[in-house]
C-alpha cells in the first residue's frame, strides 16, 4: 500500500495545536487606593490584608500552526524560552502588584492582578511571540481561568464536590424492563458517587477590579444552591425534581445549570459550562450558551444538502 503524500513528509503542512506548561510561584493583594480599609475589605474579604497572599499558579500555554519539515509546530526550546524570559523569569518568587505596569494600581488605568488579569496581561506579552490559541491559568487545583484573546473577556472556573446517591429508574416500568435500560443503575437500592463540579462563568474583565464577578458571591451561589442541597442526599427521594426526573448524570448536570443560571446573570456574569464528573470514566457537559453539534448530526445535515 502506498504511503499519502503528506504521511511521507512526516505531515509538514498539516495543522496541530501544542500545549506548554510552566509553573511561578507569586504573591497578590486586592487592595483599591481609591477605596477605604473598610471598604476594600467589603469587596475583597481577607484578600484585601496586607501584605498579600500567594499562589503556586500552572499556566498552560496553547499555540496553533502547521507543522514543518521536522514534524513541529514549534521548536519547544524557544516556546520554553520565550515564555520564562516574557512571563514566568519576571513573575516568579514576585510581588504582582509591583512587577508590571499593568498592575500599578496607583495609575488610573491600573487592574488588580486578578487571575483573570493577569491571563489577559499574559496574552498580551506573549501574542507576538508565540502563534497563541488560548491560555489557561491556575490559582489553585479548584480556580482557573481561561483567555482565547477577547479583549477584555475571560472564562473563570470554579470546582467544587459533593457525595449523593441515586437510582436510574423509571417508575412507570418494570424493574426487568428499568434493567435493560440501566443496567446495574437501577437496582432498587441505589448506589452513589463522589461528585466532582465544574463551574464556568464568562464576561468582561473589569477594568479596575480584574474581575469577571465577585469570587466570594460565585463561590456562595455554588455552595448555597448546589452543593448544600445535593450533598448526603438520595437523589431520588431528597430532590423533589428527582421524584418524577431520572437522574442520570446528564440530567443533573442540566438541573445544576437551570438553577445556576439566573443568580449567576445577577451577579454580573453568564453561565458558560456546566462539568459533572460522576466517575473517573463518565461525565457530561452542559455548554448552557451555545449549541453543540456532534459529528452523526453534521453528516445528517451534508447529506441532506447534497440530496437537495
Amino acid at each position: 500500500m502506498a504511503i499519502t503524500t503528506s504521511y511521507s513528509k512526516h505531515g509538514k503542512g498539516r495543522a496541530c495545536v501544542i500545549t506548554r506548561r510552566a509553573c511561578f510561584s507569586s504573591s497578590h493583594r486586592y487592595w483599591l487606593p481609591e477605596k477605604s480599609p473598610e471598604e476594600n475589605f467589603a469587596l475583597f474579604g481577607k484578600c484585601s490584608l496586607s501584605p498579600g497572599h500567594g499562589h503556586n499558579y500552572e499556566l498552560i500555554v496553547s499555540m496553533g500552526g502547521e507543522l514543518d519539515s521536522d514534524g513541529m509546530v514549534l521548536n519547544l526550546s524557544d516556546v520554553k524560552h520565550s515564555i520564562k524570559d516574557k512571563v514566568t523569569g519576571q513573575l516568579d518568587f514576585r510581588f504582582l502588584n509591583d512587577v508590571w505596569p499593568e498592575f500599578d494600581m496607583s495609575n488610573d488605568k491600573g487592574i488588580l492582578p486578578t487571575t483573570e488579569a493577569i491571563i489577559s496581561v499574559i496574552w498580551n506579552r506573549l501574542k507576538n511571540d508565540l502563534p497563541l490559541t488560548s491560555l489557561r491559568l491556575y490559582e489553585n487545583p479548584n480556580l482557573w481561568a481561561d483567555y482565547y484573546g477577547k479583549p477584555m473577556e475571560a472564562l473563570l472556573t470554579v470546582q467544587t464536590h459533593f457525595a449523593a446517591a441515586h437510582r436510574l429508574a423509571k417508575e412507570e416500568i418494570s424493574f426487568d424492563e428499568n434493567k435493560k435500560i440501566y443496567g446495574k443503575c437501577a437496582r432498587v437500592n441505589g448506589h452513589g458517587h463522589n461528585y466532582i463540579l465544574d463551574v464556568t462563568v464568562r464576561g468582561k474583565i473589569d477594568q479596575r477590579t480584574g474581575m469577571i464577578c465577585d469570587l466570594p458571591s460565585l463561590q456562595t451561589i455554588i455552595d448555597d444552591l448546589v452543593v448544600e442541597q445535593l450533598d448526603h442526599t438520595f437523589l431520588n427521594k431528597d430532590i423533589a425534581f428527582f421524584k418524577t426526573c431520572v437522574p442520570t448524570c446528564e440530567n443533573i448536570a442540566l438541573y445544576i445549570s437551570d438553577i445556576l443560571s439566573s443568580p449567576i446573570k445577577n451577579i454580573g456574569a453568564n453561565l458558560h459550562k456546566v462539568r459533572l464528573q460522576e466517575s473517573p470514566n463518565n461525565a457530561a457537559e452542559i455548554y448552557v450558551e451555545q449549541n453543540i453539534p456532534n459529528s452523526l448530526q453534521i453528516n445528517l445535515e451534508n447529506s441532506l444538502v447534497t440530496q437537495t
